[in-house]
């Protein structure tokens, strides 16, 4: 009898088998292995099998035993364990920037990683169906096209839009493509962004990712001097920005209430300096972009968080204060009885 053109590749099969249909719960034994491999017309016989897996744990598969009423075997460990592929289905799903049809795709992928008795276990109880989510379904290859820019220092080119009222796509600059020096890719506030230099005005600039559209590498093209690279210190940079948006930045003196110490350390880190001026106030000295977002941050805080200095922000964040006092006492409550 001519034996199956599988027969060859009989010890990857049994590899994949024990891979996706076992666990601790889920032992096979090796009459289980014989009828699996069957089904894909595989001949096995029981002693050939013992030695199958005597090379598959020789190999690095970690081909454990469990006895019941027969021997059952399993994979034991896996490159995953079953916590840590949860924590990136978890991940997965309440990114923002990934969208529903990738989450999916990338979730299934994830359940791969382990077998389909503990596969169950990840479908997480994470409802985010309502979420809000990206709608550019090219954020991956943008996102990886910017990683190859910034490899290999060589500058990209883009179209970024915003949208309208009428909830349309439309094009900054009439549709002129944009062209940068790509230093880094962050994620915040949800989103991925993009930081790159502007060497002409001496500064750095943001983009949203999931905004660019027809992202080009430009071969020909070297990126710009960076004067910050490769000692830019992107977890500092970032850590000065409020939601991203990018402002002056200056030394700022704020003054907050005992009771936000948590906060300010997840903000700004441990090692930001701070002084005790009352007993149940402290306060901290950090470089700060200066930006509408920062000045509420501080804001929802109320009474408990307050800017110190320089006067000049002091300035702002009161004019701040008065303009939506005023929006709330006049042109906002028109109409309302």
């Amino acid at each position: 009898m001519a034996k199956s053109p599988n027969q060859k590749l009989k010890l990857l099969y049994l590899a994949r088998i024990l891979g996706d249909r076992t666990d601790e719960e889920h032992p096979m034994t090796i009459g289980d292995m014989i009828t699996a491999l069957g089904q894909q017309g595989i001949e096995a016989e029981r002693k050939s099998l013992y030695d199958d897996i005597e090379a598959l744990n020789g190999f690095g598969m970690d081909i454990e035993t469990r006895k019941t009423r027969t021997f059952g075997y399993y994979v034991g460990s896996r490159p995953f364990e079953l916590p840590e592929l949860k924590l990136l289905v978890d991940a997965v799903q309440c990114s923002r920037f990934i969208t529903t049809k990738k989450s999916a795709d990338l979730i299934r992928k994830i359940e791969g990683l382990t077998s389909r008795g503990l596969a169950s276990q990840l479908q997480r109880q994470v409802f985010l169906t309502n979420r809000v989510k990206t709608l550019n379904e090219s954020i991956y290859y943008n996102v990886d096209k910017m990683h190859t820019a910034i490899f290999e220092q060589r500058q990209a080119t883009f179209r970024y839009y915003e949208y309208t009222l009428d909830k349309r796509e439309r094009f900054r600059r009439n549709g002129e493509r944009y062209t940068v020096n790509p230093c880094a890719l962050t994620w915040d506030n949800e989103n991925y962004y993009l930081i790159a230099y502007d060497a002409p005005g001496e500064r750095y600039r943001h983009y949203r990712v999931d905004r660019m559209a027809q992202v080009e590498i430009l071969q020909d093209r070297p990126r710009d001097p960076v004067p910050e690279t490769p000692e830019f210190d992107l977890s500092r940079y970032t850590r000065s920005l409020f939601t991203m948006f990018a402002g002056e930045e200056e030394m700022v003196e704020m003054e907050f209430d005992n009771s936000l110490i948590s906060v300010v350390i997840d903000r700004f880190g441990k090692d930001v300096p701070f002084s005790r001026p009352k007993p149940d106030r402290f306060r901290i000295h950090a470089k700060i972009a200066t930006s509408p977002p920062f000045l509420s941050w501080i804001v929802q805080f109320g009474a408990n968080a307050c800017v110190v200095g320089p006067p000049s922000i002091v300035e702002k964040m009161r004019q701040m204060l008065l303009d939506a006092q005023s929006c709330y006492a006049g042109a906002c409550q028109e109409g309302n009885p």
